[in-house]
């Protein structure tokens, strides 16, 4: 049974991976810094801290990939479809011949990686309040699709 302290530090370690929108690396740095503190006095403390880290170095390795897939495609796409014969035309940028009709399969893929990245940080949002309620009631987490890094 674990003492409400322990209940308190392991919800705590979960929200704080909140920060990132408030601070750069906040969902990592504060979830560490209360983890180490508390990891040794407490197995469920430590379980918990361990989860928070792993499920958010799974997403950043999740984002890396979709970002690595949607930039290039977008990039590509944009590139491939301007024509040489854009010209400025009182003081308007004018371009012609602009089609996406020769990209669309890989356009579709780069717009399939954002929207998947878009439900990965909605779902991580939801997904950290959840595992919070659940600490706070004493029982243990496991976030859906983490990797485990530090086991």
């Amino acid at each position: 049974m674990e003492t409400i302290t322990e209940k308190n530090a392991a919800t705590f370690t979960h929200l704080s991976s909140l920060t990132q929108y408030f601070f750069p690396f906040g969902n990592y740095i504060f979830p560490i810094l209360i983890w180490t503190s508390k990891k040794d006095k407490s197995e469920f403390v430590d379980h918990n801290g361990k989860q928070v880290l792993n499920f958010q170095l799974s997403l950043l390795l999740y984002s890396l990939v979709l970002i690595a897939i949607a930039i290039p495609i977008f990039i590509i796409t944009i590139f491939s479809n301007i024509p040489f014969n854009a010209i400025i035309h009182d003081d308007n940028f004018v371009i012609n011949n602009f089609n996406f009709d020769n990209n669309m399969g890989l356009l579709t893929i780069g717009i399939i990686a954002v929207l998947i990245f878009g439900l990965l940080k909605v779902s991580e949002f939801f997904l950290i309040i959840y595992a919070a309620i659940k600490t706070s009631n004493g029982e243990r987490f496991k976030y859906p699709i983490t990797i485990p890094f530090i086991k």
